[in-house]
């Protein structure tokens, strides 16, 4: 995906560790944090579609919680259970699976009441990121979580 063919709105940042993906959200962090942090609302915001649905864990996630999910990949189903090892109410999210790479959520509120939402994947914490690299990581998943920072942004979007 070139930047021509981004999302609208969306920009993206990269170094040899991470993709970030920033949108600004039409609603306040309060809200977007909620919708984040909801299992539930995963496959919604998933920019693969990888993501179907929970499994095990909290309604709404906070610090050291675990949740499991079933996902798909192609296509072949399987579930995962991952861990919210990052967590400041309001502004921040993250968690990783047994491969400890990260999947993280900043937020920040604008001068106007909308969200700056940001998400990156963090392969600085994987157990291999020499493997990561090789599969083509972070840079294969710059299309991902740029469709995920605009899905979230589509939720709050007025029809």
């Amino acid at each position: 995906m070139s930047d021509e063919q981004l999302p609208d709105g969306v920009t993206i940042q990269m170094d040899g560790d991470t993709v970030a993906a920033t949108i600004v959200v039409d609603a306040p962090p309060a809200d977007v944090f909620d919708f984040v942090r909801r299992p539930a609302n995963h496959d919604e915001i998933s920019g693969d579609s990888s993501v179907k649905g929970t499994t095990i864990g909290p309604e709404v996630l906070g610090e050291g919680d675990r949740f499991g999910m079933q996902m798909k990949m192609y296509g072949l189903p399987y579930r995962v259970t991952s861990k919210v090892v990052e967590f400041q109410h309001g502004t921040r999210i993250a968690w990783c699976h047994f491969g400890g790479h990260r999947w993280r959520w900043d937020l920040e509120s604008t001068t106007d009441g909308r969200t700056r939402l940001t998400e990156t994947f963090d392969l600085s914490t994987a157990r291999v990121p020499p493997v990561l690299r090789l599969m083509g990581f972070p840079k294969s998943h710059r299309v991902n979580v740029a469709r995920s920072v605009a899905n979230v942004a589509a939720h709050f979007s007025s029809p």
